[in-house]
Formats: C-alpha cells, structure tokens, sequence
C-alpha cells in the first residue's frame, strides 16, 4: 500500500488520518531500527566473538553514534565494524528522516496550503 501526500492545493488531513500516518512512519522506523540492530549483533557476535548481550550493547552503540565499546582484536571484526560504521551513519540520518516526514510534511503543508479567500 502506498502512502501518499496530500497536494499543496488540497486541505490538510484531519488529526485522526495525521495520527494514523504517523504511526504507520513510526512502525516503519521500528522495523528499520530493528532490523539494523539485528545486522550489528549478529555481526558482533560472528565476527568479534562477543558474547550476545555485549554484541547488542556494541551495535546500538556504534547505530546511535556513541562510539565503540568493545576492542576488535581480528581482522574480521575490524573490517565488520568499520563498514557498520559507515552503515549506522547513514541508516541513523534516514530512519530520523523517516519518522519525521510526515510532521515536517504537515507543518510545511499548514504554511503553503490555499484558503478558499485566496484561491
């Protein structure tokens, strides 16, 4: 199902349809998270040998841009946790995009949108 916008030239949505959309943004944002974490713990825990709860801990960490919290002895966990770095950099920006589109969206959309006096 696509979710679409409401035009500049259309009203803006009543409450209950913003709520809706916004919970349907916020589920998607969940989900991304989710799925980030879980590439970080299961890469931590192969790669890096940590433990699963020290995995977690290191891949929420590194996604929300604390930093590292474990030593990476290997070579492989080396490697693993620079291009997870990048990954995080990049996943963190578009999931904030995401679950604030459709607010951003509303706000610019009260500013532009046409009254009847105008049109």
């Amino acid at each position: 199902m696509r979710i679409k916008f409401e035009h500049k030239k259309q009203k803006v949505v009543p409450i209950s349809h913003f709520i809706m959309r916004l919970g349907r943004y916020f589920i998607f944002s969940i989900l991304l998270i989710a799925f980030s974490v879980g590439i970080g713990t299961m890469g931590y825990h192969y790669s890096a040998d940590l433990n699963w709860l020290d995995s977690f801990y290191m891949a929420c960490m590194i996604l929300t841009g604390m930093g590292p919290v474990a030593n990476m002895d290997s070579d492989a966990a080396k490697w693993f946790s620079s291009f997870y770095a990048l990954y995080s950099g990049v996943a963190f920006l578009s999931i904030t995009a995401v679950f604030f589109s459709p607010i951003i969206h509303r706000l610019l959309h009260i500013l532009q949108v046409e009254t009847e006096d105008e049109s």
